[in-house]
């Protein structure tokens, strides 16, 4: 309730909902590493990844195909219950637009994990879908590791001035720093 009395559901809605999909801090991944599939199609993960995310390791990773984008997504498993939290509190799969919507989210998933060497195995499907025929980029953000034909990651960059005002747009004005 506001300090008139009045309840402000969106607001309690909202807030509920990052209480509750917000979960542990997840891994912000450093760094860009290009390298080259073997002749199996598999990757040699990087080891300053694997040193990011130590313990998640264990658990695998979900590899899916990208929202915008012809590169693949790649969440440590965490990351991907995360995630799968917030479509579940924001869906509803008996809505056929939902339904529509869940259906291409999850088209295409594979659960992949590293090998003794650290290499991973990306399903053909997802490397044909990506474009990806030998030199891959893997691109750290938050939560997740994009995974790029090299072509085609050195297309998506965008000029200084442009970057600049895209980080004025969305970060400039009122800026209040998160609880940590």
């Amino acid at each position: 309730m506001g300090k008139s009395g009045v309840k402000w559901p969106k607001v309690e809605e909202k807030c509920y909902f990052y209480r509750q999909t917000r979960g542990s801090l997840m891994t912000t991944f450093i760094g860009d590493y290009t390298v080259r599939l073997d002749s199996k199609g598999r990757l040699s993960f990087p080891a300053a990844f694997k040193r990011q995310i130590s313990d998640a390791v264990q658990n695998g990773f979900v590899l899916k195909r990208d929202v915008f984008e012809n590169c693949l997504i790649m969440y440590p498993m965490e990351e991907w219950e995360r995630q799968n939290k917030i479509i579940r509190a924001r869906t509803n799969p008996y809505n056929k637009e939902h339904a529509r919507f869940l259906r291409m989210f999850f088209s295409g998933t594979a659960e992949v994990s590293l090998d003794a060497s650290n290499r991973m195995l990306i399903p053909k499907r997802l490397l044909e879908y990506a474009g990806i025929i030998d030199e891959v980029v893997l691109a750290g953000q938050s939560g997740k590791i994009e995974i790029w034909a090299s072509d085609k990651y050195s297309g998506v960059s965008v000029a200084d001035e442009e970057f600049a005002s895209m980080a004025e747009k969305i970060l400039g004005g009122s800026f209040d720093e998160p609880d940590i």
